[in-house]
C-alpha cells in the first residue's frame, strides 16, 4: 500500500509540475500580449492600401503607455488614464478599442491631435486651415467586403512633420468629403482610414457607427509590421487554389 502511495504522490508531482510549466508559458504570453505587442487581424477595406482586407499586423504596445484598453482580452474596468502614457505622432497608424464597443479593436491613422482644427473641403483633408500636400500616384484597386475591387485614385499625402503616406480616392464630394471643421479637444485624437471614401472614421460619430473623436484612453498601441497576408477573395474558389491567396510579398514589411 505504502508503494502505491508512493507511486501515487510522484505521479501527482509530476502533473502538478506540468501544470505550472503550463501556466507560467500561459502567463508569459499574456503578459508579453498586454505588455509588449499582439497580432492583430484586419476584416475591412478602411486602411486600403496601407493595410489590405486579410493581414494579419503587429501592433507595438508601450508607445503610448498602458491602460485597460491594452489588455489582451476585453475586461470592463473603469478608466482610470494611462500609466506612461505618450500622445502618438501625426501619421501614426494606431489600434484602438472602438468607442461604440471596447471589444472591438479597429485601426486607422493618426491626422489630427489636441488642438489642431481638422476639416474636409473637396475631398482633401486640412489642417489647422492648410490643405495637406498630395501627390496623384497613379489608379489602384480598392476591395470590398465582399472580394470585389474597384479602380480609385491614389494619391500620396503628406501630412505635417514629414510623414508621407498613401490613400485611395474614388469621389471628392461623397459624404465624408465635406466636413465641418472640428477642434480636437484635450485627450482626443482625430483618426481616419487611407481609403478616405470608404472608412468610419473620426468624421463619422459613434451613434452612426464611426469612431468620432477618439479618447486615447481607448488606444491598444501602433501598428508596426505585416506579418503575414492572405487574399479572402480565395475562399471562394476551389480549396487546393487556396495556396495562391498568400500575398507573399506583404510577409515582414513595415506599416507606414
Amino acid at each position: 500500500m505504502s508503494k502505491q502511495t508512493s507511486s501515487f504522490a510522484a505521479t501527482a508531482r509530476r502533473w502538478r509540475g506540468q501544470l505550472v510549466q503550463v501556466a507560467a508559458i500561459v502567463l508569459l504570453v499574456l503578459v508579453a500580449k498586454g505588455a509588449v505587442a499582439e497580432q492583430f487581424y484586419v476584416p475591412s477595406p478602411s486602411m486600403e492600401p496601407t493595410l489590405l482586407i486579410g493581414d494579419a499586423f503587429l501592433a507595438s504596445k508601450y508607445p503610448y503607455g498602458y491602460g485597460a484598453a491594452s489588455l489582451p482580452i476585453h475586461v470592463a474596468f473603469p478608466e482610470t488614464g494611462r500609466v506612461f502614457g505618450a500622445m502618438p505622432k501625426r501619421g501614426d497608424v494606431v489600434v484602438f478599442r472602438w468607442p461604440g464597443d471596447r471589444s472591438q479593436a479597429w485601426v486607422k491613422r493618426v491626422v489630427g491631435l489636441p488642438g489642431d482644427r481638422i476639416q474636409m473641403r473637396q475631398g482633401v483633408l486640412f489642417i489647422n486651415g492648410n490643405p495637406v500636400a498630395l501627390k496623384p500616384d497613379g489608379i489602384g484597386h480598392a476591395e470590398d467586403d465582399n472580394g470585389g475591387t474597384e479602380p480609385a485614385r491614389r494619391y500620396v499625402e503628406t501630412l505635417p512633420g514629414g510623414v508621407s503616406h498613401t490613400i485611395f480616392k474614388m469621389t471628392d464630394n461623397g459624404r465624408l468629403d465635406n466636413t465641418p471643421e472640428v477642434t480636437v479637444p484635450n485627450d482626443r485624437l482625430f483618426v481616419m482610414g487611407d481609403n478616405r471614401d470608404n472608412s468610419a472614421d473620426s468624421r463619422v460619430p459613434v451613434s452612426e457607427g464611426g469612431v468620432g473623436l477618439l479618447p486615447t484612453d481607448n488606444l491598444v498601441g501602433r501598428a508596426e509590421a505585416v506579418l503575414g497576408s492572405w487574399d479572402f477573395a480565395t475562399r471562394s474558389q476551389p480549396v487546393w487554389t487556396w495556396l495562391s491567396g498568400f500575398r507573399v510579398a506583404r510577409f515582414f514589411t513595415s506599416v507606414h
